[in-house]
């Protein structure tokens, strides 16, 4: 007799399961709590679920939820019959063997798979007796990244059924002072607007969501499988002293940086747009719409060039020219009618806009790289590494390359570690309706260059994270954490060196106090430091090779392993009531082909991606251990 399959879903589910869904008179989510603390831009989130078995006979009860991709899972565990049962973080060798271990048992692994555009899902279950309860608690930890002059925390949610006791509370503590709040996402609007409570005054700031059953039926997107979509938290703090926003705490140190009341410098920018035939239809239109926009977006004093390539390069003009109202009709014009077709010689492309930037040197402004591709080189130089190398030869740490990758059949990893190598990020732009709007996001957060050769300064600082950017621009922030020297905050000293549009500027303020917020070994100050330092490893395990990648690898195992963090090197263990399968469960790499390929620790067979989106054609615990093998075997590991 199959066991009954009942899905908790939070912050949303995109899975469709070839098995139908369980009579919801099955089963009763009695509780689902959002709580997220936001302390000096770092935000942790616990999930806490609280579902009842109504029936008769044991039923497996599967809890997935959805995090940021950007976040880190640092805790779960699950209270079933007065005992807390937790999860543990541990080397993902170590997990595979446990993972091997239950597959030679015929049971199946959990996963975290990637889901769309800034989500990704945790999913694990557990068998819950008659009449009985199950708790479910997750935490997991990110630091908000400023774009455009604000941070937003994302909160989505489809809980499958309208819940009695819903509750998301949000805690913002910024000693800095909140410049503004603002409360958006679907579930912001209309019906379910009077459940939100929003209250901020000075460094505090606590919204409230409280939506009642019948709200949680009646809303958009909402039915008698309740709500399904976000709330966005926007805001922003104050920034009164140019050299920013510094806290410290049991040693560590970490610092926001974003002056303001800068003057923008002018901007040398070459766009190189991919219109090989894999760019046809809706994604040659939407490039050529956002095209039009950014260049009604140049400044007069801004020059400008513009290619297209397939197999061969295409010039607007083979010289940089200013974008006075002339130039940027004809630019416009020749957008209007780029045409997809032939092969993908990205080498060529890149070295020429690498090519006009290098003869068009100006005193007193900044040069970027845009490329946009979908695929993989083809034509000419095919080799990734020789391409690689080539393009770092030939900009040699002079600008700053931006790679946009459209859609999941590109090869992300080359492009970001290209990127990378070159001073820049890679972006993946989705396949969706808002294409243009993502291409044109982007180009906006790097379009009002304030700062360059921007080189930040601890004395008395030590285990640093990185410390040296080549821009920075207006509406972003450069955050750097850690440690202070013997703890000895008298001798910390910070400082900033940059370039501004005609000037070599320091920022310091010696009459400024350090603040101090607290003895907290395990303070939200160290852990940003911590979670820093492990993404920035994690890049440059990218670009190095030999012992380099070894070293750098050792180093954010070992310090995903210390904070108990689930990052692409670690897995959670999830331990369960004796006779109960143990699942592991892994977190996804952004990259590849697609969304969702499995890694060794969390195969799931089966499972494809479209628009972002991952459908799992079958449950793994439904298959037998040689259809199983099979699957495995079919599968690219990672």
């Amino acid at each position: 007799m199959e066991r009954a399959v009942v899905q908790v879903t939070l912050f949303g589910l995109l899975l469709v399961l070839a098995s139908t869904l369980p009579n919801k008179d099955d089963w009763n989510i009695y509780s689902f709590h959002i709580n997220s603390t936001v302390t000096s831009r770092y935000a942790t989130t616990v999930i806490t679920s609280r579902v009842a078995n109504r029936m008769d006979d044991s039923k497996e009860i599967e809890f997935q939820v959805r995090i940021p991709k950007n976040a880190f899972i640092s805790k779960f565990r699950m209270f079933i019959d007065g005992q807390w049962y937790d999860g543990v973080v541990k080397r993902k060798e170590k997990a595979q063997q446990q993972y091997t271990e239950a597959v030679s048992r015929g049971q199946s692994a959990g996963l975290v798979s990637s889901v769309g555009r800034t989500l990704e899902e945790f999913k694990t279950s557990v068998t819950v007796a008659a009449h009985k309860k199950v708790t479910f608690e997750l935490t997991y930890e990110e630091l908000l990244k400023r774009k455009l002059g604000k941070y937003e925390l994302q909160i989505h949610a489809r809980p499958m059924q309208p819940v009695k006791d819903f509750k998301v509370d949000v805690y913002i503590n910024e000693k800095a002072g909140i410049n503004f709040i603002e409360v958006k996402g679907g579930l912001s609007t209309k019906a379910l607007a009077n459940a939100i409570t929003r209250t901020h005054a000075d460094k505090q700031a606590w919204v409230y969501f409280y939506p009642t059953e019948d709200q949680q039926k009646t809303c958009d997107g909402c039915g008698e499988q309740g709500m399904n979509g976000d709330l966005v938290i926007v805001y922003d703090v104050n920034r009164d002293t140019s050299l920013g926003d510094i806290k410290t705490s049991a040693g560590y140190f970490v610092h926001h940086f974003a002056p303001s009341s800068l003057s923008r410098i002018p901007k040398n920018v070459v766009f190189v747009i991919d219109q090989s035939g894999s760019m046809s239809g809706r994604k040659m239109q939407q490039t050529r719409i956002a095209l039009i926009h950014i260049l009604n977006d140049l400044a007069e004093d801004d020059h400008f060039g513009l290619i297209t390539f397939d197999s061969s390069i295409f010039h607007w003009k083979r010289e940089l020219v200013q974008a006075n109202k002339k130039n940027l009709e004809s630019a416009k014009t020749f957008a209007q009618n780029i045409q997809a077709r032939g092969a993908t010689d990205i080498n060529a492309a890149v070295l020429e806009g690498a090519r006009m930037l290098n003869a068009h040197p100006r005193e007193g402004s900044v040069s970027i790289v845009i490329l946009l591709t979908d695929g993989d080189p083809t034509s000419g130089e095919t080799n990734l590494e020789q391409i690689q190398s080539n393009v770092r030869r030939d900009i040699a740490d002079k600008f700053p390359l931006y790679c946009l990758g459209f859609g999941h059949d590109v090869n992300f990893e080359f492009l970001e570690k290209m990127s990378l190598q070159n001073n820049g990020v890679a972006r993946r732009i989705y396949e969706d309706s808002d294409a243009d709007l993502q291409l044109k996001g982007f180009y906006d957060e790097v379009a009002t260059p304030l700062l360059t050769d921007v080189t930040m300064i601890y004395n008395g600082g030590t285990n640093l994270t990185q410390t040296n950017f080549s821009q920075y621009y207006n509406g972003s922030e450069i955050v750097v954490a850690g440690q202070i020297t013997d703890n000895d905050i008298e001798t910390f000293t910070p400082q900033v060196v940059a370039i501004s549009r005609d000037r070599r500027v320091t920022f310091s303020n010696t009459n400024a106090t350090v603040e101090y917020t607290g003895t907290d070994f395990d303070s939200h100050v160290q852990r940003v430091w911590a979670y820093l330092t492990v993404k920035q490893l994690l890049e440059k395990e990218l670009l190095f090779s030999g012992p380099e990648k070894k070293n750098v690898k050792k180093e954010a195992l070992e310090l995903s392993l210390k904070y108990s963090f689930v990052t692409p090197l670690t897995s959670m263990v999830v331990t369960k009531p004796l006779g109960e399968k143990t699942d592991v469960l892994h977190k996804p790499k952004e990259g590849g082909p697609t969304q969702a390929r499995p890694s060794p620790v969390g195969h799931r067979p089966s499972a494809r991606t479209r628009n972002g989106k991952t459908r799992l054609l079958a449950h793994p615990g439904s298959f037998s251990r040689k259809q199983h093998k099979r699957y495995q075997n079919k599968f690219i590991n990672y």
